[in-house]
């Protein structure tokens, strides 16, 4: 047990319940679970971090262990997406803050969940997102920016396999005059275990979580913003 999921006592219980649940291939018990949860005025934020994120976390940690088979880990983050999905009623409902963030995983990613997590976040803080999935070729992603010119692309990897993927779509944002400008930030297992790796491939950020992810996006706007007022005086 993290300390993270010490210090949160009230989402401990729920998060140990909801795993138990999907481990022992208990869905509907799951999202029953959440959406009480919710009905009873606990904050979808804290439910995507402590209940979500924690319990994905812990079922990665026991299927590299060869605790669960990967069938089971899979099972788990398709019941966790699909209760997620049955949130959404209430996370678009927010009003919009005029900010655009692009999530995508890099060529060959496979796995979506945390880079789904962190457009969600976003979308309920009034952000408009675009989330473009698991393995998104480079051409669309790099075509969804130019049409769409977010104020933040958040890119995911979640094994250092992939990394060289991240650094190539990176490149390709770079060199294309119309967003070689756009604040990049990065996330995944890979970089949680190289703290310096994010600025190696050229990002502009790597936040540890989603929560810290919205912070730095606004912290990355402010400067840009700064910089390009201060070009215009």
């Amino acid at each position: 047990m993290t300390v993270f999921e010490e210090e949160s006592e009230p989402f401990f219980e729920l998060a140990k319940n909801f795993r138990d649940a999907l481990l022992n291939v208990q869905r509907d018990e799951a999202s029953r679970m959440i959406l009480k949860a919710v009905e009873e005025g606990m904050d979808i934020k804290d439910i995507y971090i402590h209940v979500f994120e924690s319990s994905q976390h812990e079922i990665g940690r026991l299927w590299q262990n060869n605790k669960i088979t990967v069938a089971q880990e899979h099972f788990c983050t398709a019941a966790t997406q699909m209760i997620m999905s049955q949130l959404y009623p209430y996370i678009f409902s927010t009003n919009k803050n005029g900010h655009r963030l692009v999530a995508a995983c890099a060529a060959g990613e496979m796995h979506e969940m945390g880079v789904r997590m962190v457009a969600d976040i976003f979308e309920m803080q009034g952000w408009d997102t675009y989330y473009l999935g698991a393995n998104t070729p480079n051409e669309s992603i790099i075509q969804t920016i130019s049409d769409l010119k977010p104020d933040i692309i958040a890119i995911s990897a979640s094994i250092h396999y992939n990394i060289a993927a991240v650094k190539d779509l990176i490149k390709l944002i770079r060199k294309n005059k119309d967003i070689s400008n756009t604040k990049i930030i990065v996330g995944g297992r890979p970089f949680l275990l190289s703290p310096e790796l994010w600025k190696k491939i050229g990002a502009d950020g790597c936040p540890p979580n989603a929560i810290e992810a919205l912070s730095l996006a606004d912290e990355l706007i402010s400067s840009k913003q700064m910089v390009e007022d201060s070009h215009v005086h």
